[in-house]
């Protein structure tokens, strides 16, 4: 069951934050769980190149609000502090998830075309889901 809001009730904005912050979760943990049999680095890097644009796309969005708000310099400084913070978030791992079922969202992740599917999975995994959803497609 999703957790958070709905990908099509999200602001774009938000929802450019909610795949920001997937991204930073899934390096944090990745780094995390590298030793041991469901190290997903590999994973992770393959979700990274699979969905770069999006990716790309979705910071860029999260830096704009941020630089229309308050300014090109303080936006830059906001958003790696933003950045900083997502990732210290999951420097002792998800809160819900062990790396077994991270390496299989990283996994599932590789399959999901289009930004508003892969908002609905950061919903499901982020804002202390259990990625319950997302691994139920498997």
């Amino acid at each position: 069951m999703l957790s958070a809001t709905p990908a099509a009730a999200q602001t774009e904005v938000e929802s450019a934050t909610q795949l920001r912050r997937l991204d930073m979760m899934l390096m944090v943990t990745s780094l995390r769980c590298r030793f041991g049999s469901d190290n997903f680095q590999a994973g992770y890097e393959a979700f990274k190149r699979r969905h770069a644009a999006t990716l790309r796309t979705a910071a860029e969005q999260a830096l704009a609000d941020m630089t229309r708000r308050m300014g090109r310099k303080s936006a830059i400084h906001a958003f790696d502090r933003l950045s900083t913070g997502m990732a210290n978030s999951y420097g002792l791992g998800h809160p819900q998830l062990g790396c077994a079922e991270l390496k299989q969202a990283a996994e599932h992740l590789l399959t999901i075309d289009g930004r508003p599917a892969l908002v609905a999975a950061a919903n499901s995994l982020l804002d202390g889901g259990d990625g319950a959803t997302l691994l139920a497609q498997r």
